[in-house]
């Protein structure tokens, strides 16, 4: 059982999980490619169903899937107990990391990025996202649900097949609570509906903009070529949106990616969904963060949590539009 520890420092949980070293991956060199042994087959390709856990479901087309969602074999989060914190003196609080642990394969195709995909490929993975943030919903020691996207070894990917993953978390974590508080401090109303106004107005940050999204290098950008991509519409939880919302969303982040590769190549990055906990009903706008890897994150940032930016918003908007216009 992996095991929750709380940081009196911060508030924050930190996870243990001495099985995830086992993964043969881990603690690879730098510079290592991603799979540990590329000649080994990929558990993730098609006739190598095997090697996953019984999918947990699977969309087929022509007798063949196109799409899996499989619980990870090195889990962080397992089990259906609720999260009962136990204090073990004076500043040792824990608890057992019970929840969800799901890996989404989100195409057979070994080499297709998701820059690659088609608008129909792109609602189908969108939509089975969502059927899964239902399903953890309904889940009672679910209290929030990450999705994300790692690409790349430098990114924290494990394999190179296109994947994401799915976490289901008996607690909700210090990001979330924290931007939580500050659309609760927010006197202008929902602070993304107020970004989406004052970057309209500004038109230094915006690289794409449809019916239902804006996707902008936002003006706070913490990272070089950092994205948010935003919902039109307000709907504090992913599950909220209608299908051409959620399919919108997922060709903004498609055709972020292009942008990314084309102006700075096949470029690391963690793609991130931020929605409202499953039952909470405060005020929150879901959305999506795109973080390019492309510095490191050194003693300065980790002793402050002061982020350092080499390359202003305004300019990178202005870099990913000029590459992709030509």
């Amino acid at each position: 059982m992996s095991q929750l520890r709380l940081n009196p420092l911060t508030g924050r949980w930190v996870t243990l999980v001495a099985d995830r070293a086992k993964r043969p991956t881990d603690f690879a060199p730098r510079l290592a490619q991603v799979e540990a042994d590329p000649s080994k087959p990929c558990p993730f390709c098609p006739g190598n169903e095997e090697s996953t856990p019984p999918a947990l479901e699977q969309v087929d087309s022509e007798g063949k899937w196109t799409l899996r969602v499989v619980p990870n074999l090195y889990p962080a989060f397992e089990g259906d107990g609720n999260l009962t914190v136990r204090n073990l003196g004076p500043v040792h609080t824990m608890a057992d990391a019970s929840g969800i642990h799901e890996v989404f394969v989100i195409t057979p195709d070994h080499t297709a990025g998701v820059g690659t995909f088609t608008d129909k490929v792109i609602r189908d993975v969108m939509t089975a996202l969502r059927r899964r943030f239902e399903e953890h919903a309904r889940t009672p020691n679910v209290r929030y649900t990450q999705a994300f996207i790692n690409h790349g070894r430098e990114a924290g990917a494990s394999l190179s097949h296109p994947h994401g993953q799915i976490l289901g978390l008996p607690f909700v974590p210090g990001e979330i609570l924290e931007e939580e508080r500050a659309f609760e401090r927010f006197k202008g109303g929902c602070i993304l509906c107020a970004t989406i106004d004052a970057e309209r107005v500004d038109n230094k940050r915006v690289v794409l903009e449809s019916e239902h999204v804006v996707a902008v290098t936002p003006y706070w950008s913490g990272s070089p070529y950092e994205l948010l991509i935003i919902p039109q519409s307000h709907d504090a939880h992913l599950t909220d949106s209608t299908d051409d919302v959620l399919t919108a969303i997922g060709i903004a982040i498609r055709d972020s990616i292009r942008m990314l590769t084309n102006t700075l190549g096949d470029v690391a990055y963690n793609l991130v969904f931020h929605t409202a906990p499953s039952h909470h009903a405060g005020n929150f706008h879901w959305h999506v963060h795109l973080w390019p890897k492309l510095t490191t994150t050194a003693g300065f940032e980790k002793g402050t949590g002061v982020l350092i930016n080499i390359v202003p918003p305004e300019d990178a908007a202005f870099e990913l539009l000029s590459a992709n216009s030509r």
